[in-house]
């Protein structure tokens, strides 16, 4: 007998797209640098001279660098740093605390309902986060001179807590989504009541998503100006860290060797936390997507 010759079967070798991955590689790099390049800029000109600033931007000479800059910004008559931290970390932990004891209650009863009406809410909220805070600036305004809180800690403190409600909602109440109802059942049939089960049970399993909306938070409210610069005002006396710079470089906005260290200064906390905290930010964000 013969043999039976099996067809001989081609393979290809499919060889990978390189070129596909050099250029993405190529596009990141370039869009890293895009977006790193003011904060270069900003670092590297806070321990610049004048002249060096504007002669030679971009370089890195370290025999022409100095902290004398950084120390007199330190220590501007104009701006008292240290007093404008003090401020801004009140405002933001006073944030942060009502934000979570108003947004994760809610949160939980939308998330635990099914019916129509509580699925509207949320789109209503969902809503709330397209709507710029400058649009809300004038009655706000009417509504806290009304109420006696125009100019008051109380009032801005209100105003920041209304801002980051829509979106914290929105991402608690997806995360609580992903717990699950069981363990509510367990805690009710133990005679947990509503409230005990949502802080010693639910609460606790937040904390992903509760520390990243914390972090986003703490750098809506250390960054903004326009919101402090209106409802507090300088009558009030109170300069949050922005407010403050702007009253200190304002009147020496053409000597860069008080505007960069200044800013610097002002910026520097946040970016300290960024870099320890970005992969919160980051898993926090994933897992109320990823999940359920």
């Amino acid at each position: 007998m013969s043999a039976i010759r099996m067809p001989r079967v081609m393979t290809v070798q499919l060889r990978p797209m390189r070129t596909k991955g050099v250029g993405r590689v190529v596009f990141l790099v370039v869009i890293s640098a895009l977006m790193l390049m003011p904060l270069y800029l900003l670092v590297v000109s806070a321990f610049k001279s004048q002249q060096d600033i504007l002669t030679h931007p971009f370089s890195l000479s370290p025999d022409r660098l100095t902290t004398e800059y950084i120390r007199k910004a330190a220590t501007n008559p104009d701006f008292n740093i240290l007093k404008g931290y003090a401020v801004t970390v009140l405002f933001v932990v006073s944030v942060n605390v009502l934000s979570v004891a108003l947004a994760g209650p809610v949160s939980y009863v939308i998330a635990r309902r099914s019916e129509r009406r509580y699925r509207m809410l949320l789109l209503l909220f969902v809503a709330g986060t397209f709507i710029p805070s400058q649009v809300l600036v004038i009655p706000v305004v009417y509504t806290l001179k009304y109420l006696g809180l125009m100019g008051t800690i109380p009032g801005f403190v209100l105003f920041e807590t209304t801002l980051t409600l829509p979106f914290s909602i929105f991402l608690y109440a997806g995360y609580i989504m992903t717990i699950p109802a069981s363990l509510d059942e367990a805690a009710a049939v133990d005679g947990a009541g509503k409230h005990r089960v949502f802080w010693s049970i639910v609460f606790p399993l937040m904390k992903p998503a509760v520390v990243t909306m914390v972090i986003l938070n703490t750098f809506s409210v250390w960054n903004d100006f326009v919101n402090p610069q209106i409802i507090l005002g300088p009558g009030s006396g109170l300069y949050t860290v922005t407010t403050g710079v702007y009253a200190a470089v304002s009147q020496y906005s053409t000597d860069y060797t008080v505007v960069f260290p200044t800013l610097l200064l002002a910026v520097a906390p946040l970016l300290v936390v960024f870099v320890l905290l970005q992969r919160h930010v980051i898993s926090g964000l994933t897992a109320g997507a990823t999940k359920g």
